[in-house]
Protein backbone atom coordinates (compact mmCIF):
# COMPACT_ATOMS: atom_id res chain seq x y z
CA UNK A 1 0.00 0.00 0.00
CA UNK A 2 1.32 3.35 -0.98
CA UNK A 3 2.19 5.97 2.28
CA UNK A 4 0.82 9.20 2.26
CA UNK A 5 3.81 11.72 1.72
CA UNK A 6 3.46 12.72 6.07
CA UNK A 7 3.39 9.00 6.47
CA UNK A 8 6.94 8.49 4.83
CA UNK A 9 8.30 11.86 6.34
CA UNK A 10 6.72 9.78 10.00
CA UNK A 11 8.49 6.77 8.74
CA UNK A 12 11.70 8.03 7.84
CA UNK A 13 11.87 10.34 10.86
CA UNK A 14 11.33 7.30 13.09
CA UNK A 15 14.36 5.67 11.44
CA UNK A 16 16.72 8.60 11.63
CA UNK A 17 16.42 9.43 14.89
CA UNK A 18 15.95 5.94 16.48
CA UNK A 19 12.65 6.28 17.41
CA UNK A 20 10.04 3.71 19.08
CA UNK A 21 6.87 5.27 19.22
CA UNK A 22 4.35 7.97 17.22
CA UNK A 23 1.13 9.22 18.81
CA UNK A 24 -0.42 11.70 16.35
CA UNK A 25 -1.44 14.88 18.03
CA UNK A 26 -2.61 17.60 16.37
CA UNK A 27 -3.07 18.97 12.49
CA UNK A 28 -2.56 22.08 11.83
CA UNK A 29 -3.13 24.67 8.32
CA UNK A 30 0.64 24.45 8.18
CA UNK A 31 1.86 21.74 9.58
CA UNK A 32 1.26 17.34 11.44
CA UNK A 33 2.38 17.41 15.01
CA UNK A 34 3.53 13.64 16.55
CA UNK A 35 4.27 13.27 20.09
CA UNK A 36 7.09 10.63 19.68
CA UNK A 37 8.85 8.30 22.19
CA UNK A 38 12.99 7.33 22.29
CA UNK A 39 12.93 3.49 24.52
CA UNK A 40 9.43 4.11 25.78
CA UNK A 41 11.39 6.85 28.16
CA UNK A 42 11.91 10.29 26.22
CA UNK A 43 9.03 12.40 25.37
CA UNK A 44 9.79 14.85 22.18
CA UNK A 45 7.75 16.38 19.38
CA UNK A 46 7.89 16.01 15.79
CA UNK A 47 6.80 18.68 13.37
CA UNK A 48 6.20 17.80 9.74
CA UNK A 49 5.65 20.87 7.49
CA UNK A 50 2.82 21.22 4.75
CA UNK A 51 4.17 22.53 1.53
CA UNK A 52 1.65 25.31 2.02
CA UNK A 53 3.36 27.53 4.25
CA UNK A 54 6.82 25.68 4.20
CA UNK A 55 9.09 28.89 3.66
CA UNK A 56 7.49 30.59 6.60
CA UNK A 57 7.84 27.62 8.57
CA UNK A 58 11.52 27.13 7.74
CA UNK A 59 12.07 30.28 8.56
CA UNK A 60 10.69 30.01 12.18
CA UNK A 61 12.08 26.61 12.40
CA UNK A 62 16.08 28.18 11.52
CA UNK A 63 14.62 31.11 14.27
CA UNK A 64 13.81 28.70 16.92
CA UNK A 65 16.83 26.57 16.64
CA UNK A 66 18.96 29.76 16.57
CA UNK A 67 17.49 30.98 20.21
CA UNK A 68 19.42 27.36 21.60
CA UNK A 69 16.32 26.98 23.93
CA UNK A 70 16.65 30.02 25.89
CA UNK A 71 12.85 31.23 26.34
CA UNK A 72 12.11 28.76 23.69
CA UNK A 73 11.46 24.98 23.02
CA UNK A 74 14.84 23.61 21.90
CA UNK A 75 15.01 22.18 18.34
CA UNK A 76 16.84 18.99 18.45
CA UNK A 77 17.33 18.12 14.91
CA UNK A 78 15.64 19.48 11.76
CA UNK A 79 15.80 17.43 8.28
CA UNK A 80 14.21 18.58 5.23
CA UNK A 81 10.72 19.66 6.06
CA UNK A 82 10.66 18.04 9.77
CA UNK A 83 11.22 19.56 12.80
CA UNK A 84 12.49 17.28 15.99
CA UNK A 85 11.87 19.76 19.01
CA UNK A 86 11.32 19.32 22.31
CA UNK A 87 7.88 17.72 24.10
CA UNK A 88 6.05 21.11 26.02
CA UNK A 89 3.10 19.23 27.78
CA UNK A 90 2.48 22.39 29.82
CA UNK A 91 -0.58 24.66 29.64
CA UNK A 92 -0.69 27.48 27.45
CA UNK A 93 0.20 31.62 28.63
CA UNK A 94 -3.28 32.59 27.74
CA UNK A 95 -4.79 29.97 30.69
CA UNK A 96 -3.59 32.11 33.86
CA UNK A 97 -4.15 35.48 31.96
CA UNK A 98 -7.92 34.78 31.47
CA UNK A 99 -8.21 33.65 34.69
CA UNK A 100 -7.70 37.02 35.58
CA UNK A 101 -3.58 37.21 36.18
CA UNK A 102 -2.51 39.57 33.60
CA UNK A 103 -0.10 41.13 35.37
CA UNK A 104 1.83 38.20 35.84
CA UNK A 105 1.29 37.03 31.95
CA UNK A 106 3.17 40.17 31.43
CA UNK A 107 5.94 39.85 33.21
CA UNK A 108 6.13 35.96 31.59
CA UNK A 109 6.11 38.02 28.70
CA UNK A 110 8.83 40.16 29.39
CA UNK A 111 11.03 37.58 30.37
CA UNK A 112 10.84 35.57 27.52
CA UNK A 113 11.34 38.48 25.54
CA UNK A 114 14.36 39.49 27.29
CA UNK A 115 15.53 36.00 26.49
CA UNK A 116 14.69 35.57 22.72
CA UNK A 117 15.85 39.03 22.39
CA UNK A 118 19.55 38.04 23.97
CA UNK A 119 22.43 39.09 21.16
CA UNK A 120 23.85 35.94 19.48
CA UNK A 121 26.15 35.72 16.49
CA UNK A 122 25.49 33.98 13.53
CA UNK A 123 21.71 34.65 12.66
CA UNK A 124 19.68 32.81 10.21
CA UNK A 125 19.59 34.20 7.02
CA UNK A 126 16.14 34.67 4.34
CA UNK A 127 14.27 35.57 7.86
CA UNK A 128 10.89 38.24 6.30
CA UNK A 129 11.51 41.96 6.96
CA UNK A 130 8.79 43.75 9.37
CA UNK A 131 8.01 45.73 6.47
CA UNK A 132 7.26 43.14 3.81
CA UNK A 133 4.82 41.49 7.07
CA UNK A 134 2.97 45.01 6.58
CA UNK A 135 2.81 45.02 3.19
CA UNK A 136 -0.83 43.66 3.49
CA UNK A 137 -1.95 46.24 5.53
CA UNK A 138 -0.46 49.14 2.96
CA UNK A 139 -2.52 47.00 -0.02
CA UNK A 140 -5.63 46.65 1.68
CA UNK A 141 -8.48 48.88 -0.03
CA UNK A 142 -10.09 50.78 3.12
CA UNK A 143 -13.35 50.24 1.70
CA UNK A 144 -13.41 46.66 3.02
CA UNK A 145 -13.52 47.94 6.29
CA UNK A 146 -16.60 48.97 7.92
CA UNK A 147 -17.76 52.27 7.13
CA UNK A 148 -17.52 53.30 10.78
CA UNK A 149 -14.60 51.82 11.45
CA UNK A 150 -12.29 53.54 8.10
CA UNK A 151 -10.69 55.92 10.52
CA UNK A 152 -9.80 53.63 12.84
CA UNK A 153 -7.53 52.34 9.68
CA UNK A 154 -6.00 55.29 8.44
CA UNK A 155 -5.00 56.18 11.71
CA UNK A 156 -2.84 52.89 12.14
CA UNK A 157 -1.80 52.71 8.71
CA UNK A 158 -0.10 56.24 8.66
CA UNK A 159 1.60 55.43 12.47
CA UNK A 160 2.73 51.94 10.48
CA UNK A 161 4.26 54.22 7.70
CA UNK A 162 5.85 56.39 10.97
CA UNK A 163 7.62 53.53 12.32
CA UNK A 164 9.29 52.28 9.43
CA UNK A 165 10.10 56.10 8.75
CA UNK A 166 11.64 55.92 11.86
CA UNK A 167 15.39 54.29 12.01
CA UNK A 168 15.50 51.48 14.44
CA UNK A 169 17.31 48.32 15.42
CA UNK A 170 16.89 45.50 13.45
CA UNK A 171 16.76 42.45 15.55
CA UNK A 172 15.35 38.89 14.63
CA UNK A 173 12.17 38.51 15.62
CA UNK A 174 9.69 35.82 16.73
CA UNK A 175 6.74 37.68 15.55
CA UNK A 176 3.88 36.23 16.72
CA UNK A 177 4.44 36.01 20.04
CA UNK A 178 1.29 35.83 21.93
CA UNK A 179 -0.38 34.52 25.19
CA UNK A 180 -0.99 31.06 23.46
CA UNK A 181 1.96 30.25 21.81
CA UNK A 182 3.80 30.35 24.87
CA UNK A 183 3.91 27.59 26.93
CA UNK A 184 4.75 25.99 30.73
CA UNK A 185 7.92 23.85 31.26
CA UNK A 186 10.09 23.36 34.37
CA UNK A 187 12.39 25.47 32.30
CA UNK A 188 9.67 28.18 32.55
CA UNK A 189 7.29 29.84 30.13
CA UNK A 190 8.87 28.83 26.43
CA UNK A 191 7.80 30.21 23.60
CA UNK A 192 6.80 28.18 19.78
CA UNK A 193 5.93 28.42 16.36
CA UNK A 194 8.02 31.87 15.17
CA UNK A 195 7.17 33.24 12.07
CA UNK A 196 11.11 34.31 11.54
CA UNK A 197 10.83 38.47 10.71
CA UNK A 198 13.55 40.71 11.51
CA UNK A 199 12.70 44.10 12.30
CA UNK A 200 12.58 46.50 15.54
CA UNK A 201 12.68 44.91 19.07
CA UNK A 202 9.84 46.51 20.01
CA UNK A 203 7.26 45.16 17.39
CA UNK A 204 7.63 41.85 19.27
CA UNK A 205 5.01 42.72 21.62
CA UNK A 206 2.25 44.47 19.55
CA UNK A 207 0.55 40.58 18.94
CA UNK A 208 0.29 40.74 23.56
CA UNK A 209 -2.43 43.90 22.87
CA UNK A 210 -4.89 41.71 21.44
CA UNK A 211 -4.74 38.49 23.24
CA UNK A 212 -5.31 35.78 24.49
CA UNK A 213 -8.32 34.38 22.35
CA UNK A 214 -11.34 34.41 24.51
CA UNK A 215 -10.18 37.36 26.83
CA UNK A 216 -11.47 40.55 24.79
CA UNK A 217 -12.61 41.87 28.15
CA UNK A 218 -8.85 41.42 29.39
CA UNK A 219 -7.50 43.15 26.16
CA UNK A 220 -9.62 45.82 25.18
CA UNK A 221 -9.93 47.45 28.68
CA UNK A 222 -7.66 50.64 28.89
CA UNK A 223 -6.77 50.18 32.52
CA UNK A 224 -4.96 46.84 31.04
CA UNK A 225 -3.42 48.30 28.06
CA UNK A 226 -1.80 51.19 30.62
CA UNK A 227 -0.67 48.41 32.63
CA UNK A 228 0.85 45.91 30.05
CA UNK A 229 2.30 48.91 28.69
CA UNK A 230 3.89 50.21 32.04
CA UNK A 231 5.86 46.51 32.39
CA UNK A 232 7.10 45.33 29.37
CA UNK A 233 8.36 49.32 29.01
CA UNK A 234 9.59 49.01 32.19
CA UNK A 235 10.77 45.74 32.26
CA UNK A 236 12.63 45.76 28.51
CA UNK A 237 13.39 49.02 28.22
CA UNK A 238 11.41 49.61 24.75
CA UNK A 239 9.77 52.98 24.59
CA UNK A 240 6.24 53.07 25.57
CA UNK A 241 5.49 55.15 22.31
CA UNK A 242 7.03 52.58 19.95
CA UNK A 243 5.52 49.68 21.78
CA UNK A 244 1.88 51.27 21.54
CA UNK A 245 2.53 52.05 17.85
CA UNK A 246 3.22 48.75 17.04
CA UNK A 247 0.21 47.31 18.81
CA UNK A 248 -1.83 49.85 16.65
CA UNK A 249 -0.65 49.41 13.45
CA UNK A 250 -0.46 45.11 14.47
CA UNK A 251 -4.10 45.21 15.02
CA UNK A 252 -4.49 46.98 12.20
CA UNK A 253 -2.65 44.39 10.29
CA UNK A 254 -4.65 41.63 11.86
CA UNK A 255 -8.35 43.21 11.29
CA UNK A 256 -6.58 43.25 7.31
CA UNK A 257 -5.76 39.16 7.38
CA UNK A 258 -9.02 39.20 8.88
CA UNK A 259 -10.96 40.77 6.57
CA UNK A 260 -9.18 38.95 3.66
CA UNK A 261 -10.65 35.71 5.36
CA UNK A 262 -13.98 37.00 4.94
CA UNK A 263 -14.69 36.75 8.68
CA UNK A 264 -15.26 39.56 11.55
CA UNK A 265 -12.78 41.90 12.93
CA UNK A 266 -14.73 42.48 15.92
CA UNK A 267 -11.81 41.73 17.86
CA UNK A 268 -9.93 43.87 16.40
CA UNK A 269 -12.09 46.85 16.10
CA UNK A 270 -12.60 46.25 19.97
CA UNK A 271 -9.10 46.98 21.12
CA UNK A 272 -7.88 49.30 18.03
CA UNK A 273 -9.24 52.92 19.76
CA UNK A 274 -7.98 51.92 22.82
CA UNK A 275 -4.70 51.47 21.44
CA UNK A 276 -4.64 54.51 19.35
CA UNK A 277 -5.91 57.05 22.36
CA UNK A 278 -3.13 55.07 24.44
CA UNK A 279 -0.46 55.71 21.80
CA UNK A 280 -1.44 59.52 21.31
CA UNK A 281 -0.88 59.73 25.47
CA UNK A 282 2.00 58.21 25.62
Amino acid sequence: MNQSPVETALSRAMIRWSLTKSTPVAETATSWIFRVEQNGRNFAALKILKQLAVEEKRRGSALLNWYGGEGAATVFDMHGDTIFLEWLDGGTLGQPVRAGKDDEGTIAIATVVASLHRPRPDAPENLQPLRTRFQTLFDTDVRVWPHTARDLYARASGIAFKMFDRPSAQIPLHGDLHHDNILSSDRGWLAIDPKGLIGDPAYELANVFINPVDALHIAADPRRIAARVDILAQRLGYSRKRILGWAAAHAALSACWTLADGKAITAQLACLPHLLSAYDQA
